[in-house]
C-alpha cells in the first residue's frame, strides 16, 4: 500500500571467525502487479487515491502508475478521477459516500488493461468521543507523550476500527541569528564573504507529517462497542518533535469485517516478528481483480468507510515545566572554518555559497587555522531547511 511503509527488509550474514559479512539481497525471480490503495469515506471532499506498481529490492521505491482512467461507480452516478501527480488520482468533483449506496472501483490502465472491485458500502458511523494525551511511561520503560482516544457506538454495529494521524511541530532554530554570510559579490575579493541583515524570518517553521503504520482495533471480544484509552500514537520525550508546541489530527475509520481482516494481514506480514515464520504470505488477496485475466495478481483493496476527527494541541513545558528540551534534530556544533585554507583553496566561501552553514557569531580573537566567524549547520540557524515559515491555517497557540 502506497501510503504505509509496508516494506520488508531481508539480510543474510555470513558469520566467519567474528567477522561478520554483509551479502546484499538481490531479486531472483520479480513480478510485476498494480498496486491499487483506494479509501472513499463520507466526507463531502475530493476524494483520493493511489496506483503504483510493486519493485524489487534493488529500486529506491514503488514506481507511480500514471496516465490511468479511473473512476467510482455507485447505484446512481459515476464519479471520475484525474491525476494531480504521478500515481495521485483525485476525483474532480467533491462527494461523499452514503449509507445503503453501493460502490465499485474501476480502474484501465495506459497499456489497456482494466481492474474492478467488489461492490462495497458505507460503514456505521461512529465518532471520536474523546482524544487526548498524558505523560506516561510505556512498557518498555520510557517516558513520553501518549496520544489517547476514546469512542462508543451504542448499535455496537462499528466494532471494527483503522486509525491515521497527521503531525504537525512547531521547529525553532537554537542557533539562529538575525544576521548571515553572503559571497562577496566583488569578484576581486576571491574567497571573501560578508554579513548581512537576514532577509527573511526564518528561526520558526512548522512540520507536517503522515503516519506511515497501519494501527488498528476491534472490539469484537467485548461486552460493549467501546474503544476505550487506545495508543495511537507514543512519543519519546527524546523527540524533538516535542520541543515546543505540538498538535495531532486523528482519524477513525470505520471498516467492514473484510476490509479490517486484509489491513490486519497486511500488518501482520509486514511486521518483523513475521518475516521469518513458519507461514509466510505467498499473496495478499484484497477484493481488486483484473476483468482479463482472472489469476492475475492485483495487490490493495477498495475500501469505503466512514469517518471521524479531532485534533488535540499540547505544550512541552505543560508536561516537563522546567525540564531541559528534547536534543535538536542533529548536534548544533560551533566551526570557525578559515577563509582561505594554506593551499589556497577557498573554505568557507564554498560552504556559504552551498547554503551548507549560517553566521552564529564573530570569531573576535580566531587562533591559527581559525576564520573570521563562528557558523553552525544550516538547520541550526535556519528552520526552513526541515520545516516551512507559513503558519499552517488551522493552527492554534
Amino acid at each position: 500500500m502506497l501510503k504505509y511503509n509496508t516494506f520488508i527488509l531481508m539480510g543474510l550474514m555470513l558469520l566467519n571467525d567474528a567477522c561478520v559479512e554483509p551479502i546484499e539481497p538481490e531479486t531472483v525471480t520479480f513480478e510485476s502487479a498494480i498496486v491499487i490503495d483506494a479509501t472513499i469515506t463520507n466526507e463531502l471532499i475530493q476524494q483520493q487515491l493511489f496506483l503504483s506498481r510493486t519493485f524489487t529490492f534493488e529500486e529506491d521505491g514503488p514506481l507511480a502508475e500514471s496516465n490511468a482512467v479511473v473512476k467510482v461507480a455507485s447505484d446512481q452516478t459515476e464519479y471520475l478521477f484525474e491525476e494531480t501527480t504521478p500515481g495521485t488520482y483525485r476525483s474532480t468533483v467533491a462527494f461523499a459516500a452514503q449509507p445503503n449506496i453501493s460502490y465499485q472501483l474501476l480502474v484501465t490502465t495506459s497499456d489497456g488493461l482494466s481492474y474492478i472491485s467488489e461492490t462495497e458500502q458505507l460503514t456505521n458511523t461512529t465518532t471520536i468521543d474523546e482524544l487526548y494525551v498524558e505523560r506516561v511511561t510505556n512498557n518498555n520503560g520510557v517516558d513520553g507523550m501518549a496520544i489517547f482516544v476514546d469512542s462508543f457506538d451504542p448499535t455496537g454495529t462499528s466494532k471494527h476500527y483503522r486509525y491515521e494521524y497527521e503531525e504537525t511541530y512547531k521547529i525553532i532554530a537554537p542557533k539562529w541569528k538575525p544576521l548571515d554570510l553572503i559571497p562577496d559579490p566583488d569578484p576581486l575579493n576571491g574567497c571573501n564573504v560578508l554579513v548581512v541583515r537576514r532577509e527573511r524570518e526564518d528561526r520558526v517553521c512548522y512540520t507536517t507529517d503522515d503516519s506511515n503504520s497501519i494501527i488498528l482495533t476491534n472490539t469484537n471480544e467485548f461486552t460493549e462497542d467501546r474503544v476505550s484509552r487506545f495508543l495511537v500514537r507514543f512519543i519519546n520525550r527524546d523527540n524533538y518533535i516535542l520541543s515546543h508546541r505540538y498538535s495531532i489530527l486523528v482519524k477513525q475509520y470505520v471498516q467492514s469485517s473484510k476490509a479490517y481482516t486484509f489491513f490486519e494481514t497486511l500488518r501482520d506480514f509486514s511486521g518483523s516478528e513475521s518475516l521469518f515464520s513458519e507461514t509466510q504470505p505467498g499473496f495478499l488477496e484484497g477484493n481488486i481483480s483484473s476483468t482479463e485475466n482472472p489469476t492475475e495478481k492485483v495487490l490493495g483493496y477498495f475500501d469505503v468507510s466512514s469517518v471521524s476527527e479531532k485534533r488535540v494541541y499540547f505544550d512541552y513545558d505543560v508536561f516537563y515545566p522546567g525540564e531541559p528540551l528534547p536534543p535538536y534534530i542533529v548536534p548544533c556544533l560551533e566551526s570557525k572554518p578559515p577563509l582561505i585554507s594554506q593551499a589556497g583553496i577557498c573554505i568557507l566561501r564554498p560552504l556559504v555559497a552551498g547554503n551548507l552553514v549560517r553566521y552564529f557569531n564573530t570569531n573576535d580573537e580566531p587562533q591559527p587555522g581559525e576564520g573570521p566567524y563562528v557558523t553552525v549547520r544550516r538547520v541550526c540557524g535556519d528552520c526552513t531547511e526541515i520545516g516551512s515559515i507559513v503558519i499552517p491555517e488551522f493552527w492554534e497557540e
